[in-house]
């Protein structure tokens, strides 16, 4: 144990007592240590006790003080406990301390700046959103709090509703229920990018932990002003714009859905807008339908997992449901099973977004709501196939980088150049949608009504999504997009991923063939350089990130990057084939070529 380490967790075992849970872990290892004799006066630096026992406290205690949590685009997630380390109450309180300073700052001079919080399921979550309230009234800033957990494209949607100079949402997304997060929007409703949020760590880095962060007492800041709560009308005019975005038509609306919320957000809004846009036939899962931190019915809430369907698709077999539908925590992401011949599919999120994108300009055309010059975004990792079917219908597709706060930042860049009715859809792999330009985030409640009117409207023709889908793969070819997560935990995977990111960037420029291909590109986004084979480097016109992309001549690709949420490393394969068979022999080369890289 370095003396830091030790430092600060004696300086925790002093200062952190307010907090219930942090004090009651902090005195557990307390306890712990004088129960082992041999570290009643553990001497930093010295060798680690001997004991089985010792070792591993010493090791679970260094997991939490060897570092701060840290922040970035994604703001703070990590696993709740006592700790620098660790999700809770003072690290939320520092995170909002500098958040509050780094509004000061950009909007100095001017009075009234206001921030809207909100939460969701999660454990923890509504003491979070209480002590970055308490921070921010703390500072003189305003707080607009949601009486109730709510989903984050709300938050989106909520900042400049009410005039907001950003906001800050409680959530972990899909994580397991060990975790939470902090996600912070700037005044547009849009999730923080690289510049501001390197300039709200820098703020951040400048507050002692227990001494620099002041909060005022809740009830004191709700009887002053301080604090108010967010009006019932907000969820109503937030309902009526995602309902906007349905074309309705011909559409069978009596298809029948099964729907789970994974214990989460979205109950309540994804069952109000499939409602009141005609979709009566909804099942909602009963052991998933209640908000539930611990998440009891699934190891992870991520609808990409068959794990977490489990019940969903349960369900669907006994109703003979069309449609099984599944929301995360925070209800951004949805995940979809369709019924065939052989039981329920999993589709991809790959595989929604083409059938989205195929359905939308459809139905653009058809209504005449096709606006002139339009534009839909994807990610870097997202399916090259999109960018086909676009093409098709003759609709611009611009890469952005992963994570679907690009996206948003590209809507707000069209807004202010009055270029926004070009906008007509955004998709990335991991489940994320959205087809309006109403919030500035994915957006599961509107993904799940275009999914559930998209159903409808191939069934009233006389087809399913499956058929659908298949046709698309007959025009252009099969595209067989996978991602395989690695993980990395502890203080040396961030060194693990690192060496083997350098790895994967050292072998760009030797090109290897692959599947009997030539390779084509290799990407740095790092770097923000395009390496070709006949020795020009082309510049990315996108930020700095660190990803890595190979591409073949028939469009197979590979692309690796670091979770920006996670220890995990993440690789996209794309194989490209005639047939699903072809593409998936394709696929098993390739994860063995990257092993040898």
């Amino acid at each position: 144990m370095t003396q830091e380490v030790y430092r600060q967790w004696k300086r925790w075992e002093e200062k952190a007592v307010k907090d219930a849970d942090t004090a009651k872990e902090l005195l557990g290892w307390k306890q712990e240590t004088e129960k082992i004799g041999e570290w009643k006066n553990p001497e930093p630096e010295e060798e680690s006790p001997g004991s089985p026992k010792a070792s591993e406290l010493e090791a679970q205690i260094t997991e939490c003080f060897y570092k701060d949590l840290e922040f970035g685009t994604g703001g703070l997630r990590g696993i709740i406990g006592a700790g620098t380390n660790r999700m809770n109450v003072y690290t939320v309180a520092r995170a909002s301390g500098g958040y509050a300073r780094y509004l000061e700052g950009l909007y100095s001079g001017r009075e009234g700046i206001e921030v809207v919080i909100a939460y969701d399921s999660r454990r923890k979550s509504t003491e979070f959103a209480k002590a970055a309230a308490e921070v921010f009234a703390a500072a003189g800033i305003r707080v607009h709090l949601f009486r109730e957990l709510m989903p984050t494209p709300v938050l989106s949607y909520a900042v400049p509703y009410l005039g907001c100079s950003g906001g800050v949402v409680i959530t972990a997304s899909h994580n397991p229920a060990e975790y939470n997060g902090y996600k912070v929007y700037g005044r547009d409703g849009g999730q923080i990018t690289g510049e501001a949020a390197e300039s709200i760590f820098a703020e951040i880095q400048k507050l002692d932990i227990f001494d620099d962060v002041k909060r005022l007492p809740f009830e004191e800041a709700v009887e002053q002003g301080k604090i108010s709560f967010v009006p019932d009308s907000l969820l109503d005019a937030f309902i009526k714009d995602v309902s906007h975005e349905a074309f309705g038509g011909e559409i069978d609306r009596n298809i029948k859905i099964v729907y789970s919320p994974l214990n989460g957000t979205g109950l309540k809004p994804v069952c109000r807008v499939l409602k009141e846009n005609g979709f009566s036939d909804v099942h909602v899962v009963e052991e998933q339908k209640d908000p539930d931190g611990n998440f009891p019915t699934c190891p992870v809430p991520n609808p990409e997992k068959k794990e977490a369907l489990t019940l969903a698709l349960r369900d669907a077999e006994r109703l003979d449901a069309d449609l099984v539908l599944s929301t995360d925590p925070d209800c951004d992401r949805v995940g979809i099973a369709v019924k065939s011949a052989k039981g329920y599919c999993l589709l991809s999120g790959n595989e929604t977004g083409i059938l989205l994108l195929d359905y939308i300009c459809r139905r653009r055309r058809e209504t005449g709501k096709m606006p002139d010059d339009p534009l839909a975004f994807k990610t870097i990792v997202t399916t090259d196939l999109a960018a086909e079917i676009a093409e098709g219908y003759d609709v611009e597709m611009r890469n952005v980088l992963t994570g679907f706060k690009y996206i948003g930042e590209q809507i707000s860049l069209l807004e202010s150049a009055d270029e926004k009715g070009r906008f007509i859809l955004g998709i990335e792999e991991s489940y994320g949608y959205l087809t309006g330009t109403y919030v500035r985030d994915k957006d599961g409640v509107d993904a799940s009504l275009m999914i559930c009117e998209m159903a409808g409207y191939h069934k009233a023709k006389g087809h399913s999504l499956l058929e659908v889908l298949d046709g698309i793969y007959e025009k252009y070819g099969y595209y067989l997009n996978t991602q395989h997560t690695y993980s990395f935990p502890g203080k040396d995977g961030i060194e693990k991923m690192r060496e083997l990111m350098e790895s994967y960037r050292g072998n760009m420029r030797t090109f290897p063939a692959c599947c009997g291909l030539n390779m084509i590109q290799a990407d740095d986004y790092k770097t923000s350089k395009r390496w070709l084979p006949d020795g020009r480097i082309l510049p990315i016109d996108l930020p700095p990130s660190n990803v890595v992309k190979f591409i073949w001549e028939d469009g197979t690709s590979i692309a690796v990057r670091p979770s920006g949420t996670e220890p995990k490393l993440k690789v996209y394969i794309q194989a490209v084939g005639k047939s699903r068979e072809k593409a998936e022999e394709k696929e098993r080369v390739l994860k063995e070529w990257l092993k040898v890289l």
